[in-house]
């Protein structure tokens, strides 16, 4: 069983933002892998929504983004999964938006929610598809106040696709789930050698 992970943070107020971008996908998922309608099942004992298509299942936790990893520990334990069956699609900052990796392990390259999902599982040995959000510029603060530069990536990330972006921001969607779609049928190697 694989378990794809999209990163997001429940409620209405974060639908359709930047850091979101993880549920996006999976909710593409679920129309394109499956065979008719899918439906979505709360777990409130593991915070999370499933929709199980096959031998896959579509996560989206119910945790606030910097608390995934607790969902995602609880589904692994479950299904005694290794963490190499767990593949997590987020947002990533330091990619331009559209722009797509696919990476086997590493670092969280300051990603709350994928360090809280390494932090939970011990490991780093699970696939991630980074999905280029971009920085947002000078609005949202490259300035050299620490403070001030948290406060603005955090407004960044929380926000909207703005009108300009809704091209590229529709293709991140399509191309992130051709992604995922590629890695489950040819592999994650072919995926990698298409997007990365």
């Amino acid at each position: 069983m694989k378990l794809i992970v999209g990163l997001g943070n429940p409620g209405r107020e974060y639908e359709s933002t930047r850091h979101n971008i993880g549920f996006m996908v999976v909710d593409r998922l679920s129309h394109e892998l499956g065979t008719g309608p899918v439906s979505w099942e709360t777990d409130t004992k593991k915070n999370v929504m499933t929709a199980k298509i096959g031998d896959v299942l579509l996560v989206k936790p119910l945790t606030f983004m910097n608390a995934s990893g607790f969902a995602v520990r609880a589904l692994v334990d479950f299904y005694k999964l290794a963490p190499t069956d767990v593949w997590v699609i987020h947002d990533d900052m330091d990619l331009p938006l559209g722009k797509i990796r696919i990476r086997e392990k590493g670092g969280t390259a300051g990603h709350n929610g994928v360090d809280s999902i390494l932090q939970q599982l011990k490991s780093d040995l699970f696939v991630r598809f980074r999905l280029g959000i971009g920085r947002g510029g000078e609005a949202y603060g490259r300035q050299s106040d620490k403070n001030l530069h948290h406060r603005s990536v955090i407004q960044f990330v929380l926000s909207r696709f703005h009108q300009g972006e809704a091209g590229d921001f529709r293709k991140l969607i399509k191309h992130g789930t051709e992604a995922v779609r590629i890695a489950l049928i040819q592999g994650i190697d072919k995926a990698m050698n298409r997007f990365n």
